[in-house]
């Protein structure tokens, strides 16, 4: 693997902007484009560099589906716990406690302004904390008799259909708990920070894409890949928490988030991959070639 990576570095370029160019040739399609947004997680007891630190927001809050896919349209964004559009994203990535029996009020975060513009209350609106969340009450609305916590008006089913559901769903969410992450940053290509390493590598693919991928990694590893998906918290919980937390590549048919906010296309799957599995894949794809022609790939 250390050739692998020293090979990268002779070319000039950062090792995952090369990385990532070998991903692109081995496909063997001319002119193939794959958005991809790189991750990096810094805990608690990590300085964040001062390039890193600028790219923060202080005038808007967004959302961890909405900062993916700035990434992946060539723009750099530090989220921490003051500018997250989405408080389950604050728990999935370790920045707030999941029990917090506190609002997150300041600034009005772009989720909880969408509950706030239909809920009707006006000023009077109280946005839910992030125990709401956990504990189902923010999902499961019209079972737990919070039309306010609604996105889509009065008649707003929720996310489940009861308290119960929500919660059960939830303790399947991956999430970085205790909360020990100061900062989630989402960078792409040509990044000028040097040769900072991506934690986690996502990638926005249609599904030949990911056959391709897929059939990668288990060439020499023999591991299948099993897609753990939620509804909810596609990119933060499933796409971000899960490989950074357990090391395995993980797949997502993306969430109300991603495809509403976030606006990814609707022939797009994501698939998260921390950055050795990534190394993997990338081998398999070389070693591969000949037994899995991608070119001859039904739209290849």
């Amino acid at each position: 693997m250390r050739a692998f990576k020293e090979r990268q570095d002779q070319r000039g370029m950062t090792p995952i902007d090369a990385i990532f160019a070998d991903m692109i040739r081995l496909f063997g399609v001319d002119g193939l484009e794959i958005p991809a947004g790189f991750v990096k997680l810094f805990t608690n007891a990590e300085t964040i560099p001062e390039i890193v630190r600028t790219c923060a927001p202080y005038e808007e809050t967004l959302t961890v589906c909405q900062a993916l896919r700035h990434a992946m349209l060539g723009q750099t964004v530090l989220l921490n716990r003051d500018n997250i559009g989405c408080i389950a994203a604050a728990i999935s990535l370790g920045l707030v406690d999941a029990q917090q029996p506190e609002a997150l009020n300041s600034p009005p975060r772009t989720y909880i302004q969408h509950m706030a513009s239909q809920s009707g209350q006006g000023d009077q609106f109280q946005p839910p904390a992030p125990q709401d969340f956990t504990n189902g009450t923010a999902y499961a609305c019209h079972d737990a008799g919070r039309p306010e916590f609604g996105l889509f008006g009065p008649d707003d089913s929720g996310r489940f259909d009861s308290v119960a559901t929500a919660r059960k769903a939830i303790s399947a969410m991956d999430a970085i708990q205790p909360p020990t992450i100061q900062g989630i940053f989402f960078y792409s290509l040509g990044f000028e920070g040097g040769d900072l390493s991506p934690d986690v590598v996502i990638l926005n693919v249609r599904p030949v894409e990911l056959t391709k991928l897929l059939q990668s990694y288990q060439y020499v590893t023999g591991r299948p890949i099993t897609a753990h998906m939620n509804p909810l918290r596609a990119v933060d919980a499933d796409l971000i928490a899960r490989p950074y937390l357990t090391g395995e590549i993980n797949i997502s048919s993306y969430c109300l988030g991603a495809r509403t906010l976030a606006r990814f296309d609707g022939d797009r799957m994501g698939i998260g991959i921390p950055m050795a599995a990534f190394e993997r894949l990338i081998e398999g794809m070389a070693a591969s070639a000949t037994g899995y022609p991608y070119p001859g790939y039904q739209d290849a």
